[in-house]
């Protein structure tokens, strides 16, 4: 019976992403069938069409790089580089293939970026929130993980629908994307950490994943979305996390009450069950190994130090040379990650709790996420025209930290030490997010090289940029003994986007 539904299920995705595809295409020219934009007439100016920038293929050499800075359709939305003015405008048609093969390598680094950020401070982060907040795997999935992986389609689908250009962009990317999660990366977690799928959760999921995909095709059909259809999008997910919370309930309910009438659970209870029955521990940074316990003699400069360092001398010449030119590439990175994002272990007795570093932390990260928020803007924005939003955070951060560290000693973490998690979590989050916002813009650039058209490019290329935040994550949690949670966001993640966007 759940074959024939999953594969129902498949069908009727597939059919929804094809009939949303055709229907939010929009108009194209016969000729060239670059997509020109809607002509609406303004205090009698005469606009000019936008052109396709697929189109700067079809140019000559000396017109591409000025084609490629006026033309609206070639900018970024977010990021931090312009990959398609540093091929047409920084490298002669010649060196096209060097241009290529450049950002395929620096995708490449992008994704070592969210693998590390995603194992070491991503997932650890949300296993100490979900443990201090007594929350099962599967309301954890389908709330925190679920908003981290749909950080990246919530904010490049929001900049998407804002231009009707590419609105229909943005929908190809949502449903390719749900098409993607919830087949390859839910089958990748099975294949990596095999376990018995909860059946009637399962279910839940993917009735609740029907339903938003049937509302925004109603949505679509019907050509407008009003304040209420849209306030009914977003109580639709409150009502789906409370559907999930209560279900956990009546299970641990049930589950209390076979044990006060001593009765053993049933074999469906078992497989209905949202917990995995074997977690392995995760480990803060992943270093548990590498780091051994602070001598009592150890001065705050020397824990500092210890804290940042993200390479121990004992692993480097116990390891093979491919682990160590691996190292060499994510030393960067992690040492970032280390100095930015606060990572909470609640299996460690002291909680991780690094004195010197989480007071740095209270400095650095807030203004890291001020920094990192739409490309910097946020933080660069002046109150009041004088003072920038950046400064206001550092000085809310010293003496926030200044008051932690003299309220504090380095062998016992505060009691408050569990707010860290969520600092850390959300400081990761934007990790991700940004890492992941690259990806996007290199995807797109290799789309335009190649003349993908906008529907391809949302389906396939952008998809895939847009779930990769989402793979690592769930996969590393799957590694990591948590494929029911990871299972459970390939839902939560998808169903939040679609309602949420």
């Amino acid at each position: 019976m759940a074959g024939g539904l999953l594969n129902q299920y498949w069908v009727l995705s597939l059919l929804y992403v094809l009939l949303m595809v055709e229907t939010v295409s929009g108009a194209r020219s016969p000729a060239t069938g670059a997509y020109i934009s809607p002509q609406f007439p303004a205090s009698g100016v005469n606009l000019i069409p936008v052109v396709d920038c697929r189109e700067v293929c079809g140019l000559n050499a000396s017109d591409r790089c000025g084609f490629i800075r006026t033309n609206p359709d070639c900018r970024s939305d977010g990021g931090y580089l312009d990959y398609l003015e540093g091929i047409f405008c920084h490298f002669p048609p010649s060196l096209l293939p060097l241009a290529i093969t450049l950002y395929a390598f620096w995708l490449l680094y992008l994704f070592l970026i969210l693998g590390v950020t995603a194992a070491k401070f991503f997932c650890p982060n949300l296993s100490a929130i979900s443990t201090t907040l007594k929350l099962s795997h599967n309301v954890a999935g389908v709330t925190f993980l679920a908003f981290g992986n749909g950080a990246p389609d919530i904010f490049s689908a929001m900049v998407a629908f804002s231009d009707p250009r590419t609105a229909g962009l943005a929908l190809g990317a949502l449903f390719g994307a749900g098409v993607l999660v919830t087949t390859v990366v839910a089958g990748g977690i099975a294949i990596l950490r095999p376990f018995t799928v909860a059946s009637r959760p399962f279910l839940r999921d993917i009735i609740f994943y029907m339903v938003a995909v049937f509302l925004t095709f109603t949505a679509l059909y019907r050509g407008k979305v009003t304040l209420a259809w849209a306030l009914g999008y977003l109580g639709f997910y409150v009502f789906y996390v409370v559907t999930v919370v209560l279900c956990t309930w009546i299970y641990q309910w049930q589950q209390r009450r076979s044990l006060v009438y001593s009765m053993p659970a049933t074999p469906e209870m078992l497989s209905d069950s949202e917990e995995d029955p074997v977690s392995s521990h995760t480990s803060s940074y992943d270093y548990s190994e590498e780091y051994r316990l602070l001598l009592d003699h150890e001065t705050t400069a020397q824990i500092l130090l210890r804290a940042l360092n993200p390479l121990d001398s004992r692993m480097w010449r116990n390891k093979s040379v491919y682990w160590r030119a691996l190292k060499v590439f994510k030393l960067p990175v992690e040492f970032l990650l280390l100095l930015t994002v606060p990572v909470v272990d609640p299996d460690k007795d002291d909680g991780n709790w690094k004195r010197p570093l989480n007071c740095l932390h209270l400095v650095i990260s807030p203004l890291f996420l001020v920094l990192t928020l739409q490309s910097g803007a946020y933080g660069v924005y002046e109150i009041g025209g004088l003072f920038p939003v950046w400064a206001v955070v550092v000085i809310a951060g010293t003496a926030l930290a200044a008051v932690t560290f003299f309220a504090t000693s380095n062998s016992e973490p505060p009691r408050l030490h569990w707010l860290f998690a969520f600092l850390g979590f959300l400081t990761s989050a934007l990790w991700i997010n940004a890492a992941a916002t690259e990806v996007v813009n290199i995807l797109r650039s290799l789309g335009v090289v190649f003349r993908l058209s906008n529907t391809v490019l949302g389906l396939t290329l952008m998809a895939w940029g847009n779930s990769i935040g989402d793979a690592f994550s769930d996969f590393t949690l799957a590694r990591q003994g948590y494929p029911r949670m990871a299972f459970s966001a390939c839902f939560g993640g998808i169903i939040f986007s679609q309602l949420e966007d």
